[in-house]
């Protein structure tokens, strides 16, 4: 599965991490190239941690970091992407914008996540033209640890919408747990 992980700070590396390590292709984005060269670094780091404590083998961290691509740009990252998972700053206006700009450059069917904890997915699915495609997608820190993953339905989320993301989430060895729309 295509991956673009928008936000390369604690919660965005650790997701691109769990996503790269459990065989999924990851386009890694941030406002800055050292912001993502920060989190490939810690991404590294975390994974020869994993090499060490004997739970995944110096083999499986290449293949891991082989397949994190840092990207430049949000157009660069969404192109054929099957879902995004948004990890920015808990700043509302920053989010909103981040969705704008996604539903107009992601593909149609691109099922758009935010790993948000304080903010509407009602609110930010409204300011897309594919609410039924807007979910939340909240991972707990740290992300190749904790095993939960809040699963947030926005208003007009589909069945659909719902059903991916929590295979999503169990395939990478999660698990998924319905919550409501509510900080």
């Amino acid at each position: 599965m295509d991956i673009l992980v928008i936000g390369a700070g604690t919660m965005g590396n650790g997701i691109a991490h769990t996503f790269a390590q459990f065989g999924n292709s990851v386009r890694l984005f941030d406002v800055k190239p050292e912001f993502i060269e920060r989190g490939i670094k810690t991404i590294t780091g975390n994974l020869d941690r994993q090499v060490k404590k004997g739970t995944i083998t110096e083999e499986q961290k290449i293949q891991a970091l082989g397949r994190i691509t840092p990207v430049a740009t949000l157009e660069q990252g969404v192109a054929g992407v099957t879902l995004v998972v948004e990890a920015a700053t808990e700043q509302r206006e920053i989010k909103l914008d981040i969705f704008r700009s996604l539903d107009k450059l992601a593909p149609a069917q691109t099922i758009l996540a935010s790993n948000t904890s304080s903010i509407s997915i009602t609110e930010i699915a409204g300011v897309t033209k594919r609410p039924d495609k807007v979910i939340g997608m909240h991972f707990m820190n740290p992300v190749p640890l904790m095993k939960l993953v809040e699963i947030i339905r926005g208003l007009a989320t589909s069945n659909e919408t719902y059903q991916v993301v929590r295979q999503i989430a169990e395939s990478l060895e999660k698990t998924p747990v319905e919550v409501n729309d509510y900080p």
